[in-house]
Parts: structure tokens; C-alpha cells; sequence
């Protein structure tokens, strides 16, 4: 499943092809999707300007006068520009047609991707109103997450994906974000430490912002490939690294299950 930074990255590579424009319809070959894109969807839009190109955790906005479209990617899901003209494959499910005979073309192999449409502020929204803060947001820091997870039994792992906490961190940058913070993945949430979390906090901000930078080297996708950023290659500390030794200390990184997860993780380097 596409994560922050993908999702950022496909937000970013749209966003100057598509901002400004002026929908002329919408074309919705399947409607099937997670959850049934709205009968009224091409009303709506058509004739009207996208005037922003925003995005909320891991669901990208496309604001309008009349209200704002919402899109997820799903498991499997990616957009791109495209000749209006162009002839759909077999899993190009919608296609917003702007004012250039261009559109952007949403592909979903697997349709666990949703495209929804609101008339009330997207915040009000029921997938959004519960989100917790953004993690590069000035709101999220390491005060709040320390009240927060006070008499919190939850392991630190869970308590950081759990997206009414902070939004968007996936696996794989929890798994990085604990080593470079120094805890264990199984540690209980409320016994970490306020000095741990001020830690913690920097280096999410540091691993999502590193994928985010190298994500900008694949914006051109967008216009002339798969419209997939994919997950960006960063240099991985322990994340699919079971066996190898830790690059700090040289012991052997340990893997294990929590819940349906992998979790990494040094048992020297991290307590």
C-alpha cells in the first residue's frame, strides 16, 4: 500500500498538471471500488476549477467551489496524466477530463482505492475527522505523543501506525524510525520516555522527509510512465534486513511477527 511519502509524491507530480484546470467531465467505467464512486460524481465536478491539490494523511483532496473530491490508492492503485484520448486498459477505472484533453487517469489492478466526493470541508468527512495529527506538522511533536501514551500498554510500534494517532507512518518507516530513535518495537507506549519521544518524533520527520526528497526524482512518472512512484529507495537500516548485522553494533537484526506485521529490529541498539 502506497504510504506519506508516495502518496506526497503523487500529490506533488499531479498537482501542476492538474491545478488551475477546469474539468470538463468525468468518465467512470467502474464505479466498484472500495466504496462505490458516487453516481453524482461528474455532476458535480464538471465546470468546475481544481483549485487545490491537497492531501490528508494518506488521502489526496482535489478542492473545488462545489466541494472536494477524495481520493485513496488503495492497495494497488496510481494515477496519471494522459491524452484524453487515450484508449483505457483494463484496469483504468476513472478518468478526470480537464480542459487541455489531457486527464488524470486513476488505475486500481485490485479496486481497494476510493474516489468520494464531499460538499462539506473534507475535515468533517468521515475518513477524516478522527485522523490524528500530520507527522511533519507543527501539531505533532514530542509533548504530545508522550501525553498521549501515558498507561498506554500498546506496544510504540502500533501506537505510531495507529492513524488516529499521527497519520501515515507505514511499516517500513516505523521499523526505521524506532531504530534510529533507539526502542524496541515491542515497548509498552507508555513507558517510553518524553526524552525518547522528542527523539522520535525528529527522526519520523528525518525518514519520511528523506523518502519524500528522493520521490522527487520520479515526478516525470507521472506524465510519461505508470503514474507509480513506488517505495522510494532509501538506504534501509533494518527493515527486510533479518540476519544482518546491525550497522551500528554488528549484531545480528532479528525480525519478528506483531500482529500481521514484520517488525526489525537491533536487540543491542534498541531497548
Amino acid at each position: 500500500m502506497p504510504e506519506l511519502p508516495e502518496v506526497e509524491t503523487t500529490r506533488r507530480g499531479i498537482a501542476p498538471h492538474i491545478g488551475g484546470r477546469t474539468v470538463t467531465r468525468v468518465v467512470v467505467r467502474e464505479p466498484r471500488l472500495r466504496w462505490p464512486v458516487p453516481r453524482r460524481l461528474s455532476a458535480e465536478m464538471t465546470g468546475q476549477d481544481i483549485d487545490a491539490v491537497g492531501r490528508r494523511g494518506k488521502y489526496l483532496l482535489l478542492a473545488t467551489d462545489a466541494g472536494t473530491a477524495i481520493l485513496h490508492l488503495g492497495m494497488s492503485g496510481s494515477l496519471r496524466m494522459v491524452a484524453a484520448a487515450t484508449p483505457a486498459g483494463k484496469h483504468d477505472h476513472v478518468d478526470i477530463v480537464l480542459d487541455n484533453r489531457k486527464a488524470l487517469r486513476l488505475c486500481d489492478p485490485r479496486r481497494f482505492g476510493a474516489l468520494l466526493w464531499t460538499r462539506r470541508p473534507p475535515e468533517q468527512h468521515r475518513l477524516l475527522r478522527d485522523l490524528g495529527p500530520e507527522p511533519l506538522g507543527s501539531d505533532f511533536n514530542g509533548a504530545y505523543l508522550h501525553a498521549l501514551s501515558r498507561g498506554r500498554k500498546v506496544a510504540i510500534k502500533h501506537f505510531i501506525m495507529n492513524s488516529h494517532n499521527v497519520v501515515g507512518i507505514g511499516n517500513i518507516y516505523a521499523n526505521e524510525a524506532l531504530y534510529m530513535a533507539g526502542i524496541h518495537p515491542g515497548r509498552a507506549a507508555g513507558r517510553v520516555s518524553k526524552r525518547k519521544y522528542d527523539l522520535l518524533v525528529e527522526v519520523i520527520r528525518e525518514v519520511l522527509n528523506d523518502a519524500i526528497a528522493l520521490g522527487g526524482t520520479t515526478l516525470r512518472d507521472f506524465v510519461n510512465s505508470d503514474g507509480k512512484p513506488g517505495y522510494f529507495r532509501l538506504e534501509l537500516n533494518v527493515y527486510g534486513k533479518g540476519g544482518h548485522p546491525c550497522i551500528s553494533c554488528r549484531t545480528p537484526i532479528r525480525e519478528i511477527r506483531q500482529g500481521q506485521r514484520a517488525s526489525f529490529y537491533c536487540p543491542e541498539c534498541q531497548h
